[in-house]
């Protein structure tokens, strides 16, 4: 991924240092492993750990004579050591090293981006509380519907987030997972009890039943949960794109200062933020599919899967973690425009109330398709002529309402008095 959407901490977590580390590691555990069996002298373990990191530029240039990278890695490895060189990989194949070592990175891109998914969360759900009563349009298809609040919109991303961190909390489930059983799984040259040591050295789970490689269903969950997270943020950065639409103007993107919106116009302010997380969000989409595409590998175990995931689980977790951190601070500097709520609110002359007009005229003993006709009659009349609504209802002489139940009607606050059981749940939620 480009350096434009890396973050350090995940960078370095997706670094080749840290890779080449995490296989040192595996290569360490192993052979405490064997020594437990005597199988293996008892230093080699230390004399790996204590043996300088594998330089990636070195092993870059012994895989241009080796054309394999783990053998280029052993190769320097062993050599580094003093003495017992000849244990290094010792009953292992390449994937007992690789897909164990790369479950831990995964495991701790996992939790980078719970930290992340939480943070979001209390940015949304402090904003959700600070506008609970921030009276509004709600829109559906793109046309006024009935009052809502900002508070109400945000909180629906809140509990979204919620469901987020959850289907994130089992994908690092599913790829927190170690194998070191062989070739094609048998364990035929190396014991289950190495494979225990190492995978508990790591804090992994086992892979119940491995072929050479760790089944890449965990690896399609991972990235499908991250394209469902980019989708998440897509929804949010749609409706911040949307409100801060110059017609509407409801909402706008924090604006810093010596920051220029347009290199020709002057006056712009373009909600360039939220249009770049819904460009990332693309990008999650498809790194997704390639997930899918790795998991039917043929027989045990071939690599049509190695080079792909190369390029796409390091760059969806940096982009993942990237477009969290982006639409954490778009969200905690957002400017709400109240103002202007109401009074796109006050523009739609009274058209947002109609449902409650149809149910009160149901109420009052029309029938219900009578009183839709009465109320559609006169909406679109508020449509065509930019007269509001109740003083046509007023004047209508189907309609028989009493000042008292058209106070009642067209009273926007009302709308909002079931909707803080909401609130009440969103409260109660402990991430």
């Amino acid at each position: 991924m480009i350096e434009r959407y890396t973050l350090p901490a995940m960078a370095a977590i997706w670094s080749e240092a840290r890779r080449l580390e995490s296989f040192q590691e595996v290569q360490a555990l192993a052979s405490e492993g064997w020594a437990k069996l005597g199988a293996v002298p008892t230093h080699v373990a230390g004399a790996i750990r204590e043996a300088p990191p594998v330089d990636p530029v070195a092993m870059a240039e012994r895989e241009a004579i080796t054309h394999h990278d783990v053998a280029a890695f052993v190769d320097l490895l062993a050599g580094s050591l003093a003495e017992g060189g000849e244990w290094v990989h010792y009953g292992l194949t390449s994937s007992d090293m690789i897909d164990t070592a790369q479950a831990t990175v995964l495991a701790a891109s996992c939790d980078q981006l719970l930290g992340r998914v939480r943070a979001l969360f209390d940015v949304v759900r402090r904003r959700a509380f600070e506008h609970r009563a921030t009276v509004m349009v709600g829109r559906t298809h793109g046309i006024w519907a009935e009052p809502t609040s900002f508070g109400l919109k945000l909180a629906t991303w809140a509990f979204e987030l919620e469901r987020t961190l959850q289907r994130l909390v089992e994908a690092r489930r599913a790829v927190a997972v170690g194998k070191i059983s062989g070739a094609v799984g048998t364990y035929a040259q190396v014991p289950p009890s190495v494979e225990e040591h190492v995978c508990r050295g790591l804090g992994l789970e086992i892979e119940p039943a491995s072929t050479q490689v760790t089944s890449r269903d965990r690896h399609a969950q991972y990235l499908s949960t991250l394209a469902l997270l980019g989708s998440s943020l897509e929804r949010f950065a749609t409706e911040v794109r949307n409100l801060q639409r110059s017609d509407i103007g409801e909402v706008m993107e924090a604006f810093a200062e010596g920051q220029k919106g347009s290199s020709a116009m002057p006056h712009k302010r373009n909600p360039v933020r939220s249009e770049n997380v819904t460009g990332l969000a693309r990008l999650l989409r498809g790194y997704a599919q390639v997930g899918f595409e790795n998991v039917a590998l043929w027989h045990e175990r071939d690599i049509s899967h190695s080079s792909a995931e190369r390029v796409v689980l390091p760059d969806a977790s940096i982009v993942a973690d990237f477009a969290l951190a982006r639409m954490t601070d778009i969200i905690d500097r957002l400017v709400v425009n109240a103002d202007r709520m109401e009074a796109n609110l006050q523009s739609t002359r009274g058209l947002v109330f109609s449902q409650r007009v149809l149910l009160s005229l149901v109420a009052s003993g029309l029938g219900r398709d009578e009183a839709y006709r009465v109320v559609q009659r006169n909406a679109m009349r508020a449509w065509e002529q930019g007269t509001q609504l109740r003083q046509l209802l007023e004047d209508d002489p189907e309609v028989q309402l009493s000042e008292t139940t058209l106070n009642h009607i067209f009273d926007t606050h009302s709308f909002l008095r079931n909707a803080e059981a909401v609130f009440t749940r969103l409260e109660a939620v402990e991430l």
